[in-house]
């Protein structure tokens, strides 16, 4: 992983084609713009569920009563 130190306003490429932008930064949140080609996806991770996860929430485990 390459990490980076960037002040608003500042921005970096990724290839030719992306472009990730510091737009703000508000207390302990940033804001990025990101320019990319429409046939890119960009997804947050933290709201994304991996095709494991959603394979589990179709199909709970059945509930275990203590006996």
């Amino acid at each position: 992983m390459l990490v980076l130190a960037r002040k608003a306003s500042e921005a970096i490429k990724i290839g030719d084609a992306i472009t990730v932008k510091v737009i703000a930064i508000r207390g302990g949140q940033v804001k990025i713009g990101i320019e990319a080609p429409s046939g890119i996806r960009i997804i947050r991770v933290e709201t994304h569920a991996t095709p494991r996860e959603e394979g589990a929430a179709a199909h709970p485990a059945p509930e275990v009563t203590p006996q």
